[in-house]
């Protein structure tokens, strides 16, 4: 789910806290109604992948800015719909993009706990993530200081996912590609600079959305709470009043940690442009399917290990839905692992791999990422991570 309200002055372009509007412009409209138009070539030259098959667009938000639109009476659809979504019966998380502020949220925290008892409460925070980019209003230091159980992170580094800098795969990959790729936008930092909030929940294999730490697509963060992370400054003075909050940040890779995907994730957007301009299956490339050690699943595996052992690692029964030739990478993510040695890695351009556990990890993980990617226009790639867990103390 993404609580997008609007701070943007009318221009699309520049950020602001006083000229703000909640109603969609011509650009949002435009947008909207190519995807409509497209949806189903899209999904027609994508099945199979992961692609749309529907989508909801929920417009509305609270009135004002931050919480001075917070309290009694200032429900909103966005607030509603929160409330809705943790409460359905299912177990999963429920994470909240705030790709512009976050009192949606915080109204949603306050209607709970106005109308329901301390135990309801809890449950419903339990099942609550926000993932915030760069905090653009007081909402979220209030969720913070007064919610410290909510996993709330806010991600500072975040253009990692902007598009390389020369203007060609824009023009090339995107802006010809039909009219929806012709309404992508020049702007520099008006490109991508929330899509980590969308894309760490999005499931390609290479991280579990709970555990913050592993890194992926949206970047990776540290477990140690960090005190008062500010970004906006027309939002810090506002915020001071809540010091001192808590909240889950970057890891001091910061935006480096997206990038170390780029190949992958620039070509999963051009592929997908391409979806949207032919609607016949086999004139798109697809995205190849990654198994390790015989599982299907785009889960995060672990094992334990000896230290001093082999562990043996395979791909094999990995494929490629257009039949292309996959070549297969392995690497040892070191960021992510206790382990901070060398690992030696017998094989890391073969299917299958033999890693030496190190004698002195004992009661340290390593983790193992499986990249694997078609020979297709554009190459697609597709991910597994292994972590292996060394027996012992440390």
């Amino acid at each position: 789910m993404q609580s997008l309200n609007l701070y943007y002055s009318k221009d699309g372009e520049t950020w602001t806290k006083n000229e703000r509007t909640y109603e969609l412009s011509s650009y949002d409209h435009n947008v909207l109604g190519n995807f409509s138009y497209l949806r189903p070539a899209i999904y027609a030259a994508g099945k199979g992948s992961a692609a749309i098959k529907s989508f909801e667009f929920k417009a509305n938000s609270v009135a004002n800015y931050g919480m001075s639109d917070v309290g009694d009476g200032k429900d909103s659809p966005g607030s509603d719909l929160i409330i809705a979504s943790v409460d359905k019966d299912d177990p999963r998380p429920v994470w909240i993009g705030g790709w512009g502020g976050t009192n949606n949220v915080a109204q949603a925290i306050w209607k709970v706990r106005t109308t329901r008892s301390e135990a309801e409460l809890s449950e419903f925070l339990s099942k609550l993530r926000v993932f915030d980019i760069l905090g653009q209003d007081d909402a979220g230091a209030w969720i913070a200081k007064n919610y410290p159980e909510v996993l709330y992170i806010r991600a500072t580094g975040v253009y990692g996912w902007q598009p390389p800098k020369n203007g060609n795969y824009q023009r090339n990959e995107i802006q010809s590609h039909g009219p929806l790729g012709a309404l992508y936008p020049d702007t520099k930092w008006a490109t991508e600079g929330d899509t980590p909030a969308f894309m760490h929940v999005y499931p390609n294999g290479l991280n579990d959305p709970d555990q913050i730490d592993q890194g992926g697509w949206g970047g990776r963060f540290s477990w140690k709470k960090k005190t008062g992370i500010k970004s906006m400054r027309a939002v810090k003075e506002e915020e001071r009043q809540y010091d001192p909050y808590d909240m889950y940040g970057n890891t001091s890779d910061g935006a480096k940690s997206i990038k170390r995907w780029s190949k992958g994730y620039d070509n999963d957007f051009a592929a997908r442009m391409d979806w949207s301009i032919t609607s016949k299956y086999e004139d798109a490339n697809h995205h190849p399917i990654a198994v390790l050690n015989g599982d299907t699943s785009r889960r995060v595996l672990e094992v334990s290990a000896a230290p001093g052992s082999t562990v043996s690692l395979t791909a094999k029964g990995s494929s490629d839905p257009d039949k292309n030739t996959l070549t297969y990478s392995w690497s040892f993510y070191k960021d992510p692992s206790s382990y901070a040695g060398d690992l030696s890695l017998k094989g890391r351009d073969s299917e299958s791999i033999k890693i030496s556990v190190p004698a002195d990890a004992a009661g340290k993980n390593m983790h193992i990422i499986l990249e694997i990617h078609d020979d297709g226009e554009p190459n697609l790639y597709a991910y597994r991570r292994m972590i292996i867990n060394v027996d012992g103390a440390p």
